[in-house]
Parts: C-alpha cells; structure tokens; sequence
C-alpha cells in the first residue's frame, strides 16, 4: 500500500478514519480507510511500510491537514485488545463479547495486509468459515446456544487465529511510526 502522503501527481486521501486501539502499551489511534469497489479495508502506513500510530488526536490531525487526508470523526471506533488478549490466553476466565472478537478478527485481517505481514496470518477454512458465521447469530460463545454455538474445534481456530493477530499488533506497534 502507498503511504498517506499526497505526493505530485497523487490524489488526495480522503476518508481516513481514526480508530483507536487500547492494549498494554497505551492507547494508540490509526489511520483506518474503508476499501474502495473490489479493494479490502486498509490501516495507513508510512513509506517504509510501517504502521502510522498516533499518542493523541492533535497529532493525528496534524498528520492529516499535512498529508491531505479529511479526517471523518463521526462514529470513532475503540477496540479493546486487552479483553481480547485475555480470552485468547485464559478461556476460563469468563465471556467476552462475540462483537468484540469480531471486531478484531477484522481488525488483524486489514493489519495483515495493510502490513504485507510475512507471516501473515493463519491461513483460513472452513472451520474458520464456519465460526465467522456462527459470531453473527446469538450465542456463538454461549454453549447452551445449541447448533449455532461454536464447536471445540471452531474456538480452538479463532484463538489461534486472534493469537497470530496480537502477535502481529505487537510486532507493528514496536515497529510504528508514531506521532
């Protein structure tokens, strides 16, 4: 992916939306960008392919104002890895909301490419397919859900699956450009 910058002959950005991540290491905020047509759902990177991070929302709009990027702040998202890390690591320790794995589920997906990840993550089945579809119904994580509750095996595959995303955030976050 191209880094956010409008160079000479390059289009402006528009529609960068701020989306913050709390984890261990504080809370930072992104640059995500819905995908256009056929293309996915980016984070912006710098031109060394490098994660833009931001420590507070002034710099951030700094970055953008520089850069050519309408920052939409309508409907920021927040998403929680801590709760996320937790679930991943110690699965007795109570439910965790199916919105919020799904929420970074998608999260870790754009981080993927957005990266170029080397590795990226898991590669995905149908037992993945199968807990996607599951996390809409109600009661995906509830075993008295019957039928549309996950199976050992469709957990087991998303904590792998969300595992190899923290990993992943870890290694962008020590890598970012921050501002």
């Amino acid at each position: 992916m191209a880094s956010a910058a409008a160079a000479p002959g390059r289009p402006h950005m528009a529609g960068c939306y701020p989306y913050r991540i709390a984890a261990r290491r504080g809370d930072l905020t992104l640059i995500w960008r819905p995908g256009g047509d056929d293309a996915a759902d980016e984070l912006v990177v710098d031109e060394a392919g490098r994660l833009l991070a931001f420590h507070d929302l002034k710099t951030l709009q700094e970055y953008c104002d520089r850069n050519g990027c309408e920052l939409v702040r309508e409907g920021e998202g927040t998403l929680d890895l801590g709760v996320v890390r937790r679930w991943v690591e110690h699965p007795g320790l109570g439910p965790v909301p199916a919105g919020l794995l799904l929420d970074a589920w998608n999260f870790f997906e754009d981080l993927s490419h957005s990266l170029k990840a080397d590795p990226p993550l898991p590669s995905q089945g149908p037992i993945h397919d199968s807990a996607y579809e599951k996390i809409f119904g109600v009661g995906a994580l509830e075993p008295t859900a019957g039928e549309g509750a996950w199976t050992a095996e469709e957990t087991a595959a998303v904590r792998e699956l969300l595992r190899a995303g923290l990993d992943l955030w870890e290694q962008a976050v020590h890598r970012s450009s921050t501002g």
